[in-house]
């Protein structure tokens, strides 16, 4: 299906965009592909139907790709809409993907800029470190909070 869509663009169109069949029986050999390909895309698109923590997202934000997503699940968490990527309502509207990832390649300064804040909001927001800090903070609250039994 996707090969058809690709097949009816017009010459110019089809020189520009790229079709990857990737590999799933070798993990890590999947993982590099993936990889290499997120370092060279101008635009990460992310076009779920439902989604928890998108990993594919935070990989594609920490390379400081621009990402076009559904604004779904964890997905809308991790992205803000316009200063770290973009976010669609509605994951079916084929148009509306399409229209906003033309947008973006048309202007890769703004999208160099968003690219920017999104490595910088996934270090601040989603690294191990602030992690480890909320846990510890949670467990200081309940473990300060609770009865106390008078013994020393």
């Amino acid at each position: 299906e996707v090969e058809e869509a690709w097949r009816a663009l017009p010459k110019d169109a089809r020189n520009r965009t790229h079709l990857a069949t990737l590999p799933m029986d070798d993990e890590e050999e999947n993982a590099a592909i993936v990889n290499a390909l997120q370092r060279r895309a101008d635009v990460v698109v992310q076009k779920s139907l439902a989604e928890g923590f998108g990993l594919t997202v935070a990989e594609a934000m920490w390379k400081e790709r621009c990402t076009v997503a559904s604004r779904v699940g964890g997905i809308q968490d991790q992205i803000v809409h316009g200063e770290s990527g973009w976010l669609l309502d509605d994951p079916t509207d084929l148009p509306a993907f399409g229209k906003l990832i033309g947008t973006v390649l048309q202007d890769r300064e703004a999208a160099a800029v968003v690219g920017k804040r999104a490595r910088e909001r996934v270090r601040d927001e989603f690294l191990a470190p602030r992690h480890l800090v909320q846990v510890a903070g949670l467990i200081g609250s309940v473990a300060g909070s609770g009865p106390r039994s008078g013994r020393r």
